[in-house]
């Protein structure tokens, strides 16, 4: 069996923002103290005409675009989200045709909390691996909802994460895949009923036995089928639904400041949900070089998360500057989340 990689990735976030002191002035709570315990500054919010379509449809793009292939070479696209804008027509289809892949190209919508994007990246590799397709797309994208009022209303935000994957051997190939694999379990932490509009979760039963045990247990079974002690990895990138957790449990493995630096970006986007350790990982893959390692383990609740073992083929190169950041009020927010 081939091994796999990924040849080229690519981001989109919002340029608009709300500050985490924004919404706790709005609440009349004590900004400070609710920044102390997450551990974030401020959030994406999603622009008028953004939805995880056009999100992931921009990430995409600049996937393909960094990975020098054109677009109808691409004949799989699987899109991880919580938010997909329709309940029932494919986001994967519509971004499959907007960026002109291969027509017979493999596509489905994937749901899992926020672990779908590395769903997406899994089904994608295995593809690819048994020679199925040559290049697949696998994306992580997200409006995160959260009724106004809710702590969740403190972190949920926008963005999407995209990769394209293809054949290790491919001249241009940036990180293999040396190893992935998945740990679940029925834990009820956090759900969304049919037809509900905002998800509910069940507080402090959100670190254990959710997060905790699952980052914990796939984070141990990677390690050992890849025969590596966490020391020998150069870059880690945990799931983030706050600061606190993924700094908990990276104290836990021993990790050190320089292997969290690239990846640890909730404390200025939020989390993103789907898109939230993809992002992480697709900032590691701008700054990573040749022959360092990358362990990338998400979270989703419900409860499960994908771990993977990545090894880098040549340095990394940083995308294309963002947006300069606009900043709104309360008001403003209310507005566009109204607006979607």
């Amino acid at each position: 069996m081939s091994s796999s990689a990924i040849i080229g990735f690519g981001l989109c976030v919002p340029s608009q923002k709300i500050t985490v002191e924004e919404i706790a002035n709005h609440w009349h709570q004590d900004p400070k103290a609710i920044q102390s315990g997450l551990g974030v500054q401020e959030k994406t919010v999603p622009e008028i005409g953004q939805d995880t379509f056009t999100l992931a449809f921009e990430a995409g793009k600049q996937a393909i675009e960094t990975a020098h292939i054109q677009s109808h070479q691409v004949s799989a696209v699987f899109i991880g989200s919580e938010s997909h804008p329709y309940a029932v027509k494919p986001t994967s289809g519509m971004v499959a045709s907007a960026l002109e892949c291969d027509p017979f190209c493999h596509s489905a919508d994937l749901e899992f909390a926020c672990k779908a994007g590395t769903a997406a990246m899994q089904i994608v590799d295995s593809m690819i691996r048994a020679k199925q397709v040559t290049y697949g797309l696998a994306i992580g994208a997200d409006c995160a909802q959260s009724r106004p009022g809710d702590a969740l209303e403190y972190t949920a935000a926008a963005g999407a994460a995209a990769f394209i994957m293809g054949p290790a051997t491919e001249k241009n190939a940036l990180c293999r895949i040396e190893k992935t694999l998945s740990f679940t379990t029925d834990t009820p932490d956090f759900w969304r009923a049919n037809g509900e509009q905002y998800p509910s979760h069940a507080g402090r039963f959100t670190g254990e036995p959710a997060y905790f045990h699952h980052v914990r247990e796939a984070t141990k079974g990677i390690l050992q089928v890849s025969k590596k002690e966490m020391s020998e990895i150069s870059h880690v990138v945990f799931h983030m639904p706050n600061a606190k957790f993924p700094s908990r449990i990276a104290k836990e493995f021993g990790c050190t400041k320089e292997q969290m630096q690239h990846g640890f970006i909730v404390p200025h986007i939020g989390n993103t949900y789907s898109a939230c350790s993809p992002l992480g990982l697709a900032h590691v893959l701008q700054h990573a070089k040749k022959d360092e390692t990358i362990l990338l383990v998400s979270y989703g609740s419900g409860a499960g998360s994908d771990a993977f073992l990545m090894t880098m083929l040549r340095d990394g190169a940083a995308l294309k500057a963002e947006k300069e950041t606009t900043y709104i009020n309360y008001a403003t927010y209310q507005s566009m989340a109204i607006a979607h």
